[in-house]
């Protein structure tokens, strides 16, 4: 049976990379997707295993030439998923888990349609700035930033399939691993596999 496609998004100070650690520790069917940077490794990084890491005329060459499923340039890097990579997870069976901005997810989607896009959202937006606040390491410059990134990140939240409220971690948690369950048990998923025993 091939691959489950997870989409995750939050705002920054959600919590979204607890949840996604605990997530991918309590399932070991989910792997977490594998994407191509220009970035250089960091220590302890390991390339195929974090990233692949390409040269920006590598990205640029993948970019252009319609290979990657969604790409985006962060802080004058480029990220981005191989198509290739991806449908050879799926059909090794593997469920994979994205952590992509709206942009991201929606350009995820297009490419493959029975992706399950997640929102994970803070209890409220007062909420959120505390959490910005309470991390003590964030200049007024870039609190101000990572906070309309996240009204913008908000409006988006209607073409989700799901929507989590991260108000308690272990709650949260639970309805992260209730949606994938969920999606592993549609019938346009399993059937197919399933009808030949009960053929008659």
């Amino acid at each position: 049976m091939p691959g489950e496609i997870f989409v995750v998004t939050a705002p920054s100070g959600t919590g979204k990379t607890t949840l996604l650690k605990a997530l991918l520790a309590a399932d070991l069917r989910l792997r977490f997707s594998i994407s191509y940077t220009t970035r250089q490794p960091r220590p302890g990084e390991v390339p195929g295993r974090d990233y692949f890491f390409v040269s920006p005329e590598e990205f640029r060459g993948l970019r252009d030439s319609g290979a990657l499923a969604e790409w985006v340039e962060q802080f004058g890097y480029g990220y981005g998923t191989s198509k290739e990579w991806i449908i050879q997870a799926l059909e090794s069976g593997q469920d994979l888990v994205f952590d992509l901005d709206s942009r991201g997810a929606k350009a995820l989607k297009e490419s493959f349609p029975q992706a399950i896009l997640i929102f994970i959202l803070p209890p409220s937006f007062q909420e959120l700035e505390r959490r910005l606040q309470g991390r003590g390491s964030l200049s007024p410059e870039e609190l101000a930033r990572r906070l309309e990134n996240g009204r913008n990140e908000l409006r988006e939240v209607s073409w989700y399939d799901f929507l989590v409220v991260n108000a308690e971690v272990t709650a949260a948690l639970e309805q992260l691993r209730a949606i994938v369950t969920a999606s592993r048990c549609r019938a346009a998923r399993s059937w197919p596999e399933l009808e030949p025993r009960f053929r008659s």
